[in-house]
Formats: C-alpha cells, sequence, structure tokens
C-alpha cells in the first residue's frame, strides 16, 4: 500500500487545479495568488489601504501613492507560509521617485508556490513492480512581476499605472505567460484621502501551454485524467475604492482610519453585497501611531454569508491585528496576524515585513504631496513695488 503524505495530496490537487483551470477556458478565479495582498502593514489593516498607502507597496495597491515615498530610493521584504509552512509566499521590492517630485517609479516580485512535490507518474516499471527511484520531484509556482509608474499631476492629486507579468508553472508539465495592467488614483483633500484603483483593466490573460511525454499521456488516460490543450484564460477587472482619514494629535498620536469596498465583475460571489453580475466587499482598517514610532492595527475584511443545517443566514467575518515599529522614515518593521478567531478560511496567521529607506527627501519635496495646496497670502496694491510711493528723504537736493 502507498501512503501519500500532506504534501503530496496538496502538491497534486495543486497540479490538477493548474491544468483543469487551463483546459476549462476563462475560469472566475484565475491569478488568485496577485490578489493576496503585500506588506505586513496592510494585512493589519485588513487590507484597506488603497487611500492610505504612501510606500512601495503602493504599487500593488494604488500605484498612484508611490510619489508620496519619503526617501530617495526604498526597499522591502516580506515571507509568509500557508498550511503549516507547505506553501510559501514571498515579497520583494524596490522604488524609488525620480529627481523631480512628481515622478516615481516601482519594481515588485511576487512568488507564491508548493516545492518538493513528488511526481509519481513514472512510479511503476514496466513490469508492474514499483520503484521508488523513479520518483522526481517538482515545483509549483506562480510569478508576478509588477512595473509601476506614478505621476503628481497637482499637489494632492497622483496617478499611476502597473504594468503585471504573469508566469504560472508546475514542473515540467504546464505552464503559462501573462499580461496586464493596473490603473490607480489619489485625491488629498485636508485630513481626507480618496483612493481609486481598477484592476486588470485590460482583463489580464493567461497563455497555457502543456507538454507530456507518450507514457505519461499513457498513465493519464489509465487513470481517467484529462490530457489538457493549450488554452488561455482571462481575469476580469476589479475596482477598489478607498476613503482614508488621517488625523495628528500633538505630533504624539496619529490616527488613521480607512473604509474601502472592493467591486468585482465576474459575477455573484459570496460577499456582504452581491447580484448575478457584481460583487460588493468592504474592508475596515484602523491604524494608531504612538510617538511616530510604534504602530497598533486592526482590521475587518472577507464578510461572508453563512447558512446552518437549517437554512438560518448567518454573517462571518475575518479581523486582522497587527503591530509595527519606525525609525524616522528609514526603518519600518511590520508584522501581521490574519487568522485571529479562525475565521478564515486562509490558513496562514503569521505575516512579517521590512522597508528600508535609503535618502530622506527634503520636506519641500514631500510636503506638497501630501498636503493640500494652501491659498497664496493676499497681496494688498499698496505693497507692491509698483504702487508703492518713495518720500523723498531730506537730504536728497530737490530738483
Amino acid at each position: 500500500m502507498i501512503y501519500f503524505s500532506k504534501k503530496k495530496i496538496i502538491g497534486l490537487v495543486w497540479l490538477i487545479g493548474t491544468t483543469l483551470v487551463g483546459y476549462a477556458g476563462p475560469p472566475k478565479y484565475s491569478n488568485d495568488f496577485m490578489y493576496i495582498g503585500v506588506g505586513a502593514h496592510n494585512f493589519g489593516m485588513g487590507n484597506a489601504v488603497v487611500a492610505s498607502s504612501n510606500d512601495i507597496t503602493a504599487g500593488y495597491w494604488n500605484p498612484a501613492g508611490l510619489v508620496r515615498i519619503p526617501t530617495k530610493m526604498q526597499f522591502s521584504f516580506m515571507h509568509n507560509e500557508y498550511f503549516a509552512g507547505i506553501a510559501k509566499y514571498d515579497y520583494a521590492g524596490i522604488a524609488f521617485p525620480l529627481d523631480s517630485n512628481k515622478h516615481a517609479l516601482a519594481v515588485n516580485f511576487m512568488r507564491f508556490g508548493v516545492d518538493d512535490i513528488p511526481n509519481t507518474l513514472n512510479l511503476i516499471d514496466a513490469d508492474g513492480s514499483i520503484n521508488y527511484d523513479n520518483i522526481r520531484n517538482f515545483s509549483v509556482g506562480n510569478y508576478g512581476i509588477l512595473l509601476s509608474y506614478a505621476y503628481s499631476i497637482l499637489p494632492n492629486l497622483s496617478v499611476g499605472i502597473t504594468t503585471k507579468i504573469v508566469h504560472n508553472k508546475a514542473g515540467s508539465f504546464a505552464w503559462s505567460w501573462g499580461f496586464g495592467v493596473d490603473i490607480g488614483a489619489l485625491y488629498t483633500i485636508k485630513d481626507w484621502r480618496i483612493g481609486l484603483t481598477v484592476k486588470d483593466i485590460t482583463t489580464t490573460f493567461n497563455a497555457w501551454a502543456y507538454s507530456f511525454t507518450d507514457k505519461e499521456k499513457q498513465i493519464l488516460a489509465l487513470t481517467n485524467n484529462v490530457i489538457p490543450k493549450s488554452s488561455t484564460e482571462i481575469t476580469l477587472p476589479r475596482i477598489q475604492l478607498g476613503v482614508a482619514y488621517h488625523k495628528s494629535f500633538k505630533g504624539k498620536i496619529d490616527l488613521t482610519a480607512e473604509l474601502d469596498w472592493e467591486i468585482t465583475t465576474d459575477g455573484k460571489r459570496n460577499t456582504l453585497v452581491s447580484t448575478k453580475k457584481v460583487s460588493m466587499d468592504p474592508r475596515i482598517g484602523v491604524e494608531l501611531g504612538l510617538w511616530k514610532y510604534f504602530y497598533l492595527r486592526g482590521g475587518v475584511n472577507n464578510f461572508q454569508k453563512m447558512y446552518n443545517s437549517k437554512g438560518k443566514k448567518s454573517f462571518t467575518v475575518q479581523p486582522n491585528i497587527g503591530a509595527g515599529f519606525k525609525y524616522k522614515d528609514y526603518v519600518s518593521v511590520d508584522y501581521a496576524y490574519t487568522d485571529v478567531g479562525k475565521a478564515s478560511e486562509n490558513q496562514y496567521s503569521h505575516v512579517v515585513s521590512l522597508v528600508l529607506g535609503i535618502n530622506k527627501r527634503k520636506k519641500k519635496e514631500t510636503s506638497e504631496l501630501i498636503n493640500t495646496i494652501a491659498p497664496a497670502p493676499a497681496v494688498s496694491p499698496e505693497s507692491t513695488p509698483e504702487n508703492k510711493i518713495v518720500e523723498p528723504s531730506q537730504n536728497q537736493p530737490e530738483q
């Protein structure tokens, strides 16, 4: 009898799911790893950061926020694990505002994958005997590269665009390449910030290809598995709208609160508000800053409808908490616990990320991008040089 470990089962399910998704045509849930999120700071706030994101991770959440990065260069790293460490999710990025304070660029990289999955297709030799030496390990990985650009149209209005390159690979059996575009806008008025992001505005597509040896095809046929063919899948657009409020109290306490709505366009989902064509899911996040060094965060998201055995409807919600330490704008270490109370179906719980900044930008460069435009002081006609009357000096000779 052959026993399969948990990793084998998950890997096999992942492989079958990956191949069948491409075979079945345009699916409802494609490139889902691109929607997990990045940054422990953002996870702690329940991913309600479309309007308040102002570091390198803005390239993912809302590229328009990149112009508000306080340093001339910024790096970020994150590591996360799912299913008791079987699946790993990693993120890294670099961002740098250009010489002009109106432009910023960023490059972000993401990988979600399972490694060292045993391939048992060739486990049985031609004579029917089991040969464990024929087992070879492979990896299933999803990769995303995000290239972002932001431009400040006005001191309180910026826009941004993110170009996404998506690559999926399941060993030597299946792979795909995809391309998509996100756009974003950010508007600030006094203590309020309004953010808008449209992800996959061009309908991100993936082109799948498959490769099996004749022996592997024979094994798949004998085990009643469908042999997939080259195909394409698309990811439909989704809209994220956020409103944030930020208030500072005597420079010692900072409060940020945000409400986001995510609107998907691929039909009815299990969300708080849903119709046949679109679904809406709210996100709420709060951050409390103490002395510009310590931060406490909390948020709720993933609102879902549940029905018990008697058909009674109820709602579940995923709570999130987090904390962070920040030294000026040079170092930021953040932690999030995203599975409080076992309300989430996701099996990951602890998220840690690091943000490093190099060469702080001058205050003049960033103040205009964070605050609204202040009206110029009124100037009286009498004070202008043209209208100013110069009284002759007593020592000045008369003409």
